[in-house]
């Protein structure tokens, strides 16, 4: 037997739904879907495994993890502090630590010059039909 929701339940379950639609979620812009965070590599010991999506990870392609992004989407990264950009494929679920949005593969993370401080500020910026790729 299911249990109606009281009025003021109803209520909160609309509030909270409202809250999580706020804050440092994706955004709409500049052609794509935006989000400004943290970026980190992937240990070369991952290199030659299974990746969420069945691709075998490769350290020298130009590939990322992302949460929630359809894998093959292709999204620019660009470092805040330097404006330094590469095109990434989103091939793997990640990053799992607090705060960071995407875990770039080592060749691209070597592109943004981010290998030895080893996280960064980035934008990431989802790339529509129109921007050629």
């Amino acid at each position: 037997m299911r249990r109606a929701l009281r009025p003021t339940s109803l209520a909160l379950v609309a509030v909270l739904g409202l809250l999580a639609g706020c804050g440092g979620g994706p955004s709409r812009g500049g052609g794509g879907e935006v989000q400004v965070g943290l970026a980190s590599f992937y240990a070369d010991r991952f290199h030659g495994r299974t990746t969420a999506s069945g691709e075998v990870f490769d350290m020298h392609a130009m590939t990322a993890a992302h949460k929630t992004l359809p894998f093959g989407t292709r999204v620019r990264v660009t470092r805040l502090d330097t404006g330094r950009d590469v095109i990434v494929r989103i091939n793997d679920r990640g990053p799992f630590v607090a705060g960071r949005i995407i875990d770039l593969s080592r060749k691209a993370a070597q592109e943004l010059d981010m290998l030895q401080s080893g996280v960064v500020r980035v934008r990431v910026r989802v790339l529509d039909d129109e921007d050629g790729l």
